[in-house]
């Protein structure tokens, strides 16, 4: 079995699938879902989903949106690892269009406050991934939170994956800062959508390539997209990092497909 472990967010995912367009200023029906999210949490949901070993790492709220959003990650089978619960958890919001396209709202709340001093080396023993979003290494003191689990992780056998998350936060943090700390890092594997890739001027990983209806180019292979029904693209980058960490390049795409083919992020 293998053993997969995120570090990031833990958020609270508000999903809205909209029944027709936005009617502004009056009423628009549509389907909604909530429950865990959050980049780092949705990797390890998939990788437990999929057979393997999960943990996550993080900083949770104690508030009630940080209550149900750790039980509902442990119910699907992760371990979840962190310091105790405090401040007010993070809670994202997406609007899923006619087509399965989504836009994005996000509020981090306390995840960006983990720090170095907040892990501990056995969260990384026995773990064959150590996968970090992007959101974690581009602000303090989760980047510098990261940068020690890389080294633990490294320490204990296992290998590193990034992804880079957002072509906007690249450019607001700076590319050659991230670049610079990508580089240091040294992951094995880095995921990230065309344009992100583009944004990111490091070559000497590996890349993985996210291409929505296109597919994915994984192991220098163009794989086309699994045949079926999408109903929310939202999280499906996510699950083709999992599948790809648990089971290599098929197991990436079939993932993918059963993410886009539900609402919500979560297998």
């Amino acid at each position: 079995m293998a053993s997969v472990c995120t570090l990031g967010d833990l958020l609270l995912d508000v999903v809205v699938k909209l029944h027709r367009p936005l009617a502004e200023g009056d009423d628009t029906h549509g389907e909604t879902r909530a429950g865990c999210g959050g980049q780092a949490a949705n990797v390890a949901a998939w990788a437990a989903a999929l057979g393997a070993e999960a943990r996550f790492v993080g900083k949770r709220g104690g508030d009630a949106a940080g209550e149900l959003v750790e039980a509902d990650l442990r119910r699907r089978g992760v371990e979840v690892l962190g310091p105790a619960p405090d401040g007010r958890n993070g809670v994202v919001v997406s609007l899923v269009d006619l087509d399965g396209s989504r836009t994005m709202v996000s509020d981090r709340g306390v995840a960006p406050e983990l720090a170095p001093v907040d892990l501990q080396d056995e969260w990384l023993e026995g773990v064959d991934w150590l996968h970090l979003s992007g959101y974690s290494l581009m602000d303090e003191p989760i980047g510098s939170a990261a940068e020690r689990a890389v080294a633990l992780a490294r320490s204990a056998g296992a290998r590193v994956s990034v992804d880079l998350s957002s072509v906007n936060l690249i450019r607001e943090f700076g590319r050659d800062r991230l670049a610079e700390r990508i580089g240091l890092l040294d992951p094995d594997v880095v995921f990230g959508n065309e344009p992100e890739h583009e944004e990111l001027p490091v070559a000497s990983y590996k890349r993985i390539v996210k291409r929505g209806p296109r597919g994915a180019t994984i192991d220098g292979r163009d794989l086309p997209p699994v045949a079926g029904e999408v109903v929310d693209t939202t999280g499906a980058g996510d699950a083709l990092a999992a599948g790809y960490l648990v089971g290599g390049p098929e197991l990436a795409m079939e993932a993918a497909a059963r993410c886009v083919a539900r609402l919500g992020t979560m297998p």
